[in-house]
C-alpha cells in the first residue's frame, strides 16, 4: 500500500476501528423514514401517505441501472423493481454480493445506496468492481469481499476502505438509514465516496480506462440495501460548468435555487444535471483520516477541487 504523497514523506499505519460487533450501528440515519414502515415499491404509490416526510429523494427518479438479476450470489433476493437487494433471508453462513446491471466506463457516474436494514456483523459494504470479481467465492466465509483483490474497491460500514487486500480508516461508521453515495469520474480517473450527502473523500485514482460495475456485499442475516439514485452524464462542457459552479458555492446551499437562472434553464439543469449541483464537495473533517505530514493546503478546498491535489492529500492507493 502506498500513499500518493511525495517519496520524502514517511508512511503511517492506518488507524483501525474496533472489531465489528453483532450490535447494529445506530444514530447514522439520513432522515427518520427508516424507522417507519417501508413504502410500497409500486411506483404509483410512491410518495403517498405515511412517508410523505421522507427527505431521501428517491421519488421521481429515472434510474440508469438497477441490481443485476443475473450477477448476484445465491443468498440474495431482489425486489422494488430490482432496486432493493436483501441478503441472507433466513440465516447467514458467509458473504453474499451483487453487481449493478450496467458496466460503467466513459463519463460521470453517481449513485446512492440506502441501508434499509440494521447494519452489523463482519461486514456490509458498498463499492465497485470489475467483472472478474467472483461473487460466490466467499459464500461460506465471513469476510470483507469488496477490496479483497485488485479488481474491487469497497467501503465498509465500519469506516474502513478496502482495496487489494489492504485497508485504511476512511470515515465514521454508517448504519440503518445511512445513504452512501459513490461518484466515479472517468475523466479524472477518481472514485469519491459520500455519506449522508456529505463528502468523505477520494478513495481511488487511476481509474481511467477501467470498466467497473457498482457492487455491494453483506455477511449479515436479513440485511438489505436499496438503490435510491443512479445517474450518469457525459463529461461535457455543460457538466464541467455545473461542477465548477457547485464548487464556488458554500456548503449546504441549494445551487438551483440561489443561482439567477432563467426558468427553462433551471428546469433543464434540474432534470439533466441536478445531481451535480446537489453534491456537497466540502470534506467532512470528522469522517476522514489523513496521514500526518506536510500540509499542501486546507481540506476545506473540498473533495472535487484540483484532482491532483485531491490525490496528494487524500487518496489511499495509486
Amino acid at each position: 500500500m502506498e500513499y500518493s504523497d511525495s517519496d520524502s514523506e514517511a508512511e503511517y499505519p492506518a488507524i483501525v476501528p474496533a472489531v465489528p460487533s453483532a450490535v447494529p450501528v445506530t444514530g447514522e440515519s439520513y432522515c427518520s423514514c427508516d424507522s417507519q414502515m417501508e413504502l410500497s415499491c409500486n411506483p404509483r404509490l410512491r410518495g403517498y401517505t405515511h412517508l410523505r416526510d421522507c427527505h431521501c429523494g428517491e421519488d421521481d427518479q429515472d434510474f440508469d441501472w438497477v441490481w443485476d438479476e443475473g450477477s448476484r450470489s445465491s443468498a440474495t433476493l431482489l425486489s422494488c423493481e430490482n432496486r432493493k437487494v436483501s441478503f441472507h433471508s433466513e440465516y447467514s453462513c458467509g458473504t453474499a454480493a451483487i453487481r449493478g446491471s450496467k458496466e460503467l466506463s466513459e463519463g460521470q457516474h453517481f449513485w446512492e445506496i440506502k441501508m434499509t436494514s440494521p447494519v452489523y456483523g463482519t461486514d456490509m459494504m458498498v463499492g465497485i468492481g470489475t467483472s472478474e470479481v467472483n461473487l460466490d467465492k466467499y459464500r461460506h466465509t465471513f469476510c470483507s469481499l469488496l477490496g479483497k483483490d485488485e479488481d474491487s474497491w469497497g467501503l465498509s460500514y465500519t469506516g474502513l476502505l478496502h482495496h487489494n487486500g489492504d485497508k485504511v480508516s476512511f470515515s465514521s461508521r454508517f448504519g440503518q438509514g445511512s445513504i452512501i453515495g459513490v461518484h466515479l469520474d472517468t475523466w479524472h480517473g477518481t472514485v469519491t465516496f459520500y455519506k449522508n450527502r456529505k463528502c468523505i473523500g477520494v478513495a481511488a485514482t487511476e481509474m481511467k480506462n477501467k470498466h467497473v460495475f457498482p457492487m455491494a456485499c453483506s455477511t449479515a442475516a436479513k440485511s438489505s440495501m436499496k438503490v435510491i439514485r443512479s445517474v450518469s452524464a457525459p463529461t461535457s462542457l455543460q457538466y464541467l460548468c455545473c461542477s465548477r459552479l457547485r464548487k464556488l458555492l458554500p456548503s449546504g446551499v441549494d445551487a438551483l435555487r440561489v443561482l439567477p437562472l432563467p426558468p427553462g434553464l433551471r428546469h433543464l439543469l434540474h432534470s439533466k444535471l441536478g445531481w451535480v449541483l446537489s453534491l456537497d464537495h466540502m470534506l467532512t473533517h470528522s469522517n476522514t483520516h489523513t496521514p500526518p505530514g506536510p500540509s499542501s493546503g486546507s481540506d476545506s478546498e473540498g473533495c472535487s477541487s484540483d484532482p491532483e491535489a485531491c490525490q496528494r492529500k487524500r487518496c489511499r492507493w495509486t
